[in-house]
Parts: structure tokens; C-alpha cells; sequence
């Protein structure tokens, strides 16, 4: 789950990384309160998740309570990229020396942390990287080992971080990876990580993504679901208790396994198709599950074929089989069906699935992964 800028840096203060003061305000009127509150001059920044805000008009100073009322009139409501913008954030503004980047994921290739530390900040990492690789160090961290202060310093060293910004920076990377370990981030990333005229070095912005598996250990994280941004796509699969993620191709796509289906995704890339969805139905492959998959792709009105892609271990083929076919009968689906099912009791699945009688045009069985997915990209192609 993706945090709110205002989320992040409150998330942050739980671990002491210095932030500016500020509020959030649903209003014009609640942000001018805020601005008085903490006083002039303020920074007034649209909330929503999704980069290039300033460029858009969405982060505006203001010296006075007119200027606060101007641009928070201006701000609510602003379309950027479209994200429609519902929240601000009200924060007192820093005067700033230097920027600077850092954050913190997991190299799952690796197995490690990853730490990413860069003297060029303020700008997309990813711009950072094309242009000038060499101002990222990258420090893969055993999560056995951790991250202590003179590694972190050693690696603002290596950074290029000026000497002034050395000792305050490593200690910022010493709590950004406690907020990162401790408080189950995917990412946890400071862009820019600021160097203050008095020497101070401050996260000036906040990227959070909370790994939200964690979250039976996390009641408060609750509090987060009233603001998460989510399509209507991907608010009907969490209401029937799915692992969904919409995207923008049009191959639907059900499989038992995160694994299996981001692997989905790619032979459906590789054979130049484009997948519409993320869905693991995870060991739960009865008929209420595969139904509910069904429906949720159903909604999606891009999706020109669906491509359910099985592999029994517990889950036995026959109970698949049953599933999808009892789930066929309960949802009007638009789109044809392709599927590979492989594994555990495999054989007597796809004689279910043969003797339901399904017309061969709706329902189509192949025998490997990257026949069924040529077979359902094809498809697709025939529906566009």
C-alpha cells in the first residue's frame, strides 16, 4: 500500500527522522488555519500519489494568509495525471543548502536490502540513473547484519555527500532503515533528503509503501485503508478478498501463486501480449474463489480474452476444474477463456472441463503455459 506524502513523513516521525512541521486539511479553510497556526512562510502541497506535482502547480509557497487561501483554492480540486487532488498538506517551508536522495527496498534477486544513496536529489532516480549512474551508490545490507552508523557513513562517503552533511545523513539512514525493517516497508524512500544553511539535514519529502502482509502485526496501519487509492477494478477484488492489481493490456489473468502469476505476466509480455490484471487466488481455487476472480475481471471492459494458468500442489486439478466450471455457470463472461492446468491430479481436471460441454470457442484447455498464453493473446487480438 502506497502512503500519502503526509503519511510517510508522520510514519517517519515514529522513528525520528526530522520533518517539517505541518498538518494535513480536507479544506481551504482548514489549510489557512493550519498556515496560521504554524506560521509563515508555508509550503502548500497537493497530496496525491503520483510524481511531477510541482511542474503541475500542485506545491506553492506562501508568505501570507491570502497567498494560503489563493493557492489552496487553486490546489484542491487540480487534476494531476489524473489524480484529482482531495488532500493538502500544510507545512512549514525550509530554506535549503543541498539536495540529496535516499531510500531503501528489498533486492529480491539478491536477497538483501537494498540501500540507494545519491548527492543528486530532488529529481526522479530514475533520471539520475540514465543520466549519471555513477552518483548512485547502491549498499546491499544483510538483514541478519543491519545497518549501523559507520556503514552508513562510509557509504555517504562514497555518495559524495559533502563532510558538512556526513554525519547527519548517516544518521538519517540509520532510522530510515529501522522505519524500513521495523515498520514492514516495501519502500521507504526521502527525495530530496535536504542539507539546511544551519547545517541540519532533514527529510523534506516522504515515499512509503508498506508491505501490507505485515499488516496483522500493524493494527494501526487500519487508519490507512479510509485513504487508499484504489480503481474500481481493484475495490471490487478487495472486497471479495482478492490479490489484485489492475494494469492497463488486455489478457485477464488468474493464477495460484504470486509467483506463477508474475510469471504469467512476463510469457504473456513475451509473446507480445499485454496482461490487464495481477490475481492470485493463491491455494483457494474452489468455485466461490474462481468466480469471484471471474466476475472481477468481467468488470474490466479492456479485457478481450482470460487466461487462467494452474498449477496443482495442494490445490488438486479436479477441484480447479470443478471450480471454474461451476463459476462459468454463475458469471456471463464476455471474454473466452484459456487454460493451462498442470500438476497434481492435472489429467482428471481437464476431463472435467472436456465433459462439462463448454462450447470450445468460450472455454479452451492447452497443455503448457506459453501455448495458452500465444493462444490467449491471440484472442485478445481478434477481440480488439
Amino acid at each position: 500500500m502506497d502512503l500519502f506524502e503526509y503519511q510517510g513523513k508522520q510514519y517517519f516521525a515514529r522513528y525520528d527522522i526530522p520533518v517539517s512541521p505541518g498538518d494535513v486539511a480536507l479544506t481551504v479553510d482548514d489549510a489557512v488555519a493550519v498556515a496560521e497556526r504554524i506560521d509563515y512562510p508555508v509550503v502548500v502541497k497537493a497530496q496525491v500519489q503520483v510524481g511531477g506535482r510541482g511542474k503541475a502547480g500542485g506545491i506553492k509557497l506562501a508568505d501570507n494568509v491570502d497567498e494560503a487561501r489563493t493557492h489552496a483554492t487553486n490546489i484542491l480540486g487540480m487534476d494531476i495525471k489524473g489524480h484529482v487532488v482531495e488532500r493538502l498538506w500544510i507545512e512549514t517551508a525550509s530554506d535549503i543548502e543541498e539536495e540529496y536522495y535516499a531510500s531503501f527496498t528489498l533486492d529480491r534477486a539478491a536477497k538483501k536490502h537494498l540501500l540507494m544513496l545519491s548527492a543528486e536529489g530532488g529529481v526522479e532516480i530514475e533520471t539520475v540513473a540514465e543520466e549519471n549512474p555513477d552518483a548512485i551508490v547502491k549498499l546491499h545490507i544483510d538483514p541478519v547484519d543491519g545497518l549501523d552508523l559507520a556503514t552508513a557513513r562510509q557509504a555517504a562517503v562514497d555518495a559524495k555527500i559533502p563532510e558538512r552533511a556526513l554525519d547527519g545523513t548517516a544518521d538519517i539512514l540509520v532510522k530510515l532503515y529501522r522505519c524500513f525493517t521495523e515498520g514492514d516497508c516495501d519502500l521507504a524512500e526521502i527525495n530530496p533528503l535536504i542539507l539546511k544553511p544551519t547545517g541540519e539535514v532533514h527529510a523534506l519529502d516522504a515515499k512509503v509503501t508498506l508491505d501490507w502482509n505485515a499488516a496483522f502485526r500493524h493494527p494501526e496501519w487500519d487508519e490507512y485503508s479510509l485513504t487508499e487509492v484504489l480503481d474500481e477494478r481493484e475495490q471490487l477484488a478487495k472486497s471479495k478478498g482478492l490479490q489484485y492489481i489492475g494494469l492497463d493490456g488486455d489478457v485477464g489473468i488468474i493464477a495460484n501463486g504470486a509467483g506463477l502469476a508474475m510469471s504469467t505476466l512476463d510469457v504473456v509480455n513475451q509473446v507480445g501480449g499485454s496482461a490487464a490484471n495481477f490475481l492470485d487466488i493463491g491455494g483457494g481455487a474452489n468455485a466461490d474463489v474462481m468466480a469471484a476472480a471471474l466476475d472481477v475481471i468481467n468488470h474490466d471492459e479492456n479485457v478481450k480474452s482470460i487466461l487462467i494458468n494452474i498449477f496443482g500442489g495442494i490445490t488438486r486439478g479436479e477441484e480447479v476444474a470443478k471450480g471454474i466450471v461451476e463459476a462459468m455457470g454463475r458469471v456471463d463472461l464476455r471474454a473466452p477463456i484459456v487454460i493451462r492446468l498442470d500438476g497434481t491430479n492435472a489429467e482428471e481436471g481437464r476431463q472435467i472441463i472436456l465433459d462439462a460441454g463448454i462450447a470450445a470457442d468460450k472455454l479452451i484447455s492447452k497443455p503448457t503455459m506459453l501455448e495458452a498464453a500465444r493462444e490467449a493473446v491471440a484472442l485478445a487480438g481478434k477481440g480488439n
